[in-house]
């Protein structure tokens, strides 16, 4: 069974909605693009537009990979969906891929949203 926060992930990339969280002690805003497990472990890769971080957050945002049992404070908000100008490389932080906002997605999601 999905722990409250991925719900609230899922919930957020299906209505495509910001997340501002709490995430290692630091704030985060951000948007969630790929949802699923490694490992057994509930993880997310998101693109993070503003707030704090432990390594310098470049202008515009950086891609970020989020292990979903060190996320707290999890509230959704409206705004512009952010997702960065695109991926040098694909993606190494979702195992297996439940959902994702992208249409054309080559993982194979459970889910399309």
């Amino acid at each position: 069974m999905p722990s409250a926060t991925y719900e609230l992930f899922r919930q957020a990339m299906a209505a495509r909605k910001q997340i501002l969280c709490t995430y290692r002690g630091r704030r985060r805003e951000l948007c969630p693009v790929i949802l699923g497990h490694t490992g057994g472990e509930e993880k997310a890769l998101t693109f993070q537009f503003a707030g704090e971080s432990n390594s310098r957050l470049p202008p515009g945002g950086e891609w970020r990979c989020l292990s979903l049992g060190m996320v707290s404070d999890v509230t959704l908000r409206d705004g512009p969906w952010h997702t960065g100008s695109g991926h040098a490389a694909p993606q190494a932080c979702v195992d297996v891929v439940e959902f994702d906002v992208n249409p054309d997605s080559p993982y194979f999601p459970a889910q399309r949203l």
